[in-house]
């Protein structure tokens, strides 16, 4: 395995990733490996070992993937993943389990495909982004020491207090959908993680992204939400409308983001771009 290279998040899988390391080694015997200390360091090393790596692994949640994957971006350089965050939605999307056997066998056949990501005024989403409520989640689940049980907690502390976006489309075709909305997001594949399914239709190989525009609803209707959303049955209604999109341009009343699950500050306008088939991914 000496064109396989795994990343290593230590904060992922609250930060007990020694077992894994532990496991590698003793399969792999001798393997290339980073413990990420930063960002720029991922950066670093992915770059410094681009030339003589065919496979970058990344061990950790959506936001390490992201990290990774923005290094390999229309290149022939394939991404794995062993998934070590607390939703897991892109490995989930992906078919790539806590199976250490499973993912080493995977990368002994070494076959891939391309997938479709997309950018939100540049800055890079391989699954799901969102501004408005979800965006405010995440600022807050940072603070806590994750897993779905807060992430639930928080969700509900943050929905009864949260005032909804403003949102004015550019398009004239879309200005039909300006308003006011609890949350809005970009979807390139299902599913924020956990399997909540937000955008049971999306495709993350057709050349689009599921712009999804969620009104505030009353209590009453939060139940159906959740249901729908973890049995993958959400669909245009009264309060959920879908817009398939290769690129759009908005703006929104909040700088409160969150690119796969990480809180970023974006203003506006905002411009989303589909960039087709720009990632290799181990299948």
């Amino acid at each position: 395995m000496e064109k396989v290279a795994f990343i290593i998040n230590p904060f992922s899988a609250k930060k007990n990733y020694q077992p894994f390391l532990n496991e590698l080694i003793k399969k792999v015997g001798n393997p290339l490996y980073y413990i990420s200390e930063s960002i720029q360091g991922t950066d670093d090393f992915i770059r410094y070992n681009f030339d003589k790596v065919d496979i970058f692994v990344a061990i950790g949640g959506d936001g390490t993937i992201s990290t990774v994957a923005k290094n390999l971006i229309s290149t022939e350089k394939i991404l794995a993943i062993f998934p070590a965050g607390s939703g897991n939605g892109f490995s989930n999307e992906t078919k790539f389990s806590k199976n250490l056997d499973e993912l080493l066998a995977k990368i002994n056949a070494k076959k891939s495909r391309k997938i479709d990501t997309f950018t939100v005024n540049e800055r890079l989403s391989i699954n799901v982004s969102g501004t408005g409520f979800d965006g405010k989640v995440v600022k807050e689940f940072e603070k806590t020491d994750r897993g779905f049980k807060n992430y639930i907690k928080v969700s509900l502390k943050t929905f009864f207090n949260y005032k909804p976006i403003k949102v004015k489309f550019t398009d004239e075709k879309y200005q039909q959908y300006n308003g006011r909305y609890l949350m809005l997001n970009i979807a390139n594949t299902r599913q924020f993680g956990n399997n909540a399914y937000i955008a049971p239709n999306a495709s993350k190989s057709d050349g689009l992204v599921d712009m999804v525009l969620v009104k505030k609803f009353p209590l009453t209707y939060s139940a159906l939400f959740a249901y729908r959303m973890f049995t993958k049955k959400l669909k245009d209604d009264d309060y959920v409308t879908y817009l398939p999109v290769s690129e759009i341009e908005f703006k929104v009343n909040t700088k409160n983001w969150h690119l796969d699950g990480e809180f970023n500050k974006i203003k506006s306008p905002i411009h989303v771009k589909v960039q087709p088939s720009s990632l290799n991914i181990l299948i």
